[in-house]
């Protein structure tokens, strides 16, 4: 019997209607276009306006692209994983909603957070259960509404984030097609570089406090992420390469996080990857935190062809990074 794997079949994507710009950032905070291209490569991310919305309404009309766009019978998903760093609530499940709202009434479902890296790991789980035997429909979203935790009178965080969500299915494949390999690494002593530092467990709200404060919003020492990043992502997707034997002529595509283009240059760079085979949407989105990677497949989907070796490299807050190494496993 051949072996099981994990592959994509649809991807979907939903992104908010309003468009931030590097020249509306102008007018909110002591910067210029030039001075964020230069540093980030971001150009305008999108942000999620309206009272009551949050990831979960991105993320559901995410997987409504993906369902309408295949004429999925959203009651065949077994399983609705959400990947996300800003569920809707504490306590309350978002991908429980989701899976409700979708019409995906035969699934369970459940969140999963690794921050940046969260759509990344949730790869490698969503994998295990397609490969069991057990499951063969199985829905990853990648969402985060990050503007809810920006403060947008901060230039060092306030020009990276944007808002999104990206959907993709994982069916069983027996033709070699979809994960082959991953590498995933976590570092508990990195996530005071990379920190929303109140709200949670550990310091939460008392009772009668306004929010506010700095220790309120994502907190990032730019310089020590950038340095683990790119040295992170570098490593595991040299070690994926090395451990299946792919040459850099054997990849056929980099997918990876997009949190600062001189993050994903110097990672390609280090591989020895020509840019031609990077994904890029940065300049367009920002960094979407667990939305990036399927946002990626969604914009790039066309150009993706069946068989194509696809490493997706991502670095997150705790810390958290890792490697996958994919085949593509159809033609859009």
């Amino acid at each position: 019997m051949s072996k099981i794997t994990a592959a994509i079949t649809a991807v979907g994507k939903y992104l908010p209607e309003y468009v931030l710009s590097n020249e509306i950032l102008e007018t909110l905070v002591e910067t210029n276009d030039e001075w964020i291209t230069s540093r980030t490569g971001i150009k305008e991310r999108r942000i999620l306006k309206g009272k009551g919305k949050g990831t979960s309404f991105m993320a559901i009309n995410a997987a409504k692209d993906l369902i309408e766009k295949t004429n999925l019978d959203p009651t065949e998903i077994e399983l609705v994983v959400v990947a996300t760093a800003t569920p809707d609530m504490q306590a309350a499940s978002t991908a429980a909603f989701v899976a409700s709202q979708i019409g995906a009434t035969e699934a369970f479902s459940f969140d999963m957070d690794a921050a940046c890296s969260s759509f990344l790991f949730g790869m490698s789980v969503v994998s295990s259960f397609i490969e069991s035997g057990k499951y063969k429909k199985v829905l990853l979203i990648g969402a985060d509404k990050n503007s809810s935790m920006i403060d947008y009178s901060n230039r060092a965080t306030c020009i990276i984030f944007g808002d999104g969500a990206g959907a993709v299915l994982f069916e069983p494949s027996s033709d070699g097609l979809g994960i082959q390999d991953e590498y995933l690494r976590t570092n508990g002593e990195g996530r005071e570089f990379l920190q929303v530092q109140k709200g949670g467990s550990a310091n939460p709200f008392e009772k009668g406090e306004v929010f506010g404060g700095p220790e309120c919003y994502v907190h990032q020492e730019g310089r020590t992420v950038f340095k683990n990043a790119v040295f992170n992502m570098a490593d595991v997707s040299g070690k994926i390469l090395e451990r299946n034997n792919l040459k850099i002529d054997d990849v056929a595509w980099l997918a990876a996080h997009q949190a600062n283009k001189r993050i994903i240059d110097a990672t390609a760079e280090r591989m020895g990857l020509d840019e031609s085979k990077v994904l890029m949407n940065i300049h367009r989105y920002g960094n979407t935190t667990s939305a990036t990677l399927p946002l990626l497949l969604a914009d790039y989907e066309s150009q993706l062809k069946k068989g194509d070796n696809i490493i997706f490299a991502a670095f997150g807050g705790g810390f958290s990074w890792g490697a996958i190494y994919l085949k593509w496993a159809y033609n859009a």
